[in-house]
């Protein structure tokens, strides 16, 4: 029966990423006035990278949030909540912004920003575990995830009040968040980072399946929950720096797509949510990337992302006050 409904539930999520990717790479005006040379060269130059972009950052940020929801045990955790993505913005600025990396067109080219976002974002997620020791309160740590982010993005604004007016409006432009500046070389970066974070939740799974148990249980179980967290912060922070340094500060869908997996699959077996994550996480990241040009004038991802990832926040949030009651 498990089998049956995996089987079935996968199909359907691919399914719906086939349809949207059609969608994406085929909608639109400019597609219908153009002739078939123009087609080729939109399709491969300008939308196909986006929407592999689009799929990347959907299911990198995914996999990030199934694997802070279970080692801080706190079904609202995210890159993006826990302020780990503002720590990633803050590497990033800091490479940029002060560095003076930017290149022409693009704020966060190449691989030292990518390493400068990782490197912030992994500076953020050490701080918020060592937090996490002290805080035992799962809201509480959520909290101070929020607060850090709020710090990481104070510093940002100082960083930019000593910053000239180009790289200021092209800043501005890259955290509004965006799958259409990404270069080939760019998602190659990606589909690296992406592949070395996988391998480390791979590896880890037993553990995170264990650690849902609490530290104790884990220990008897022979499992290192310091281990445990390594990895999945180190394979968090990989994926999320990258997303972050190419296609800006993107929230939501790391909370929401692990969910979405849960109630399709019903499990919380990491062997089977981290790809079911994946899978859902790359199909949001293309819907949302085709919702950001249905208008006629390009919504930012962070907006579309919000858009679908808000309701489900709101809904855990009702759901867990109900269940204090």
């Amino acid at each position: 029966m498990n089998i049956r409904r995996n089987i079935s539930a996968t199909l359907l999520w691919v399914v719906f990423l086939i349809i949207f990717i059609l969608l994406d790479l085929f909608y639109g005006s400019r597609m219908s006035s153009s002739g078939e040379a123009d087609i080729a060269v939109i399709i491969t130059r300008i939308r196909l990278p986006r929407i592999i972009t689009a799929i990347i950052a959907g299911s990198g940020l995914s996999l990030a949030g199934v694997q802070m929801q279970s080692i801080l045990r706190n079904p609202l955790a995210d890159p993006h909540i826990m302020g780990i993505s503002s720590g990633a913005s803050l590497g990033a600025a800091s490479a940029t912004l002060i560095g003076g990396s930017i290149a022409t067109g693009s704020v966060l080219q190449g691989l030292p920003v990518a390493i400068a976002a990782i490197a912030g974002a992994l500076l953020t997620s050490f701080i918020i575990i060592a937090a996490g020791k002290r805080l035992k309160s799962a809201m509480t740590l959520l909290i101070f995830g929020v607060m850090l982010g709020f710090i990481a993005n104070a510093v940002i604004t100082v960083m930019q009040s000593n910053s000239n007016a180009e790289s200021l409006k092209i800043f501005h432009s890259w955290s509004a968040g965006s799958f259409a500046t990404t270069s080939w070389r760019e998602i190659l970066i990606l589909v690296t980072t992406l592949s070395a974070a996988v391998v480390l939740s791979a590896i880890n799974h037993k553990g995170l399946d264990i650690i849902l148990f609490g530290d104790e249980f884990a220990e008897l179980a022979s499992i290192s929950p310091q281990k445990t967290r390594f990895l999945a912060l180190l394979s968090c922070c990989l994926i999320t720096g990258a997303v972050t340094a190419f296609c800006g500060p993107i929230g939501f869908v790391g909370i929401t797509a692990p969910h979405i997996a849960r109630g399709f699959w019903k499990t919380s077996a990491h062997r089977t949510i981290i790809p079911a994550s994946l899978l859902c996480g790359g199909t949001i990241g293309v819907a949302a990337d085709l919702l950001s040009y249905t208008a006629s004038i390009p919504i930012p991802i962070s907006s579309t992302m919000a858009i679908a990832g808000v309701p489900v926040i709101l809904y855990i949030l009702v759901k867990q006050t109900g269940s204090e009651l």
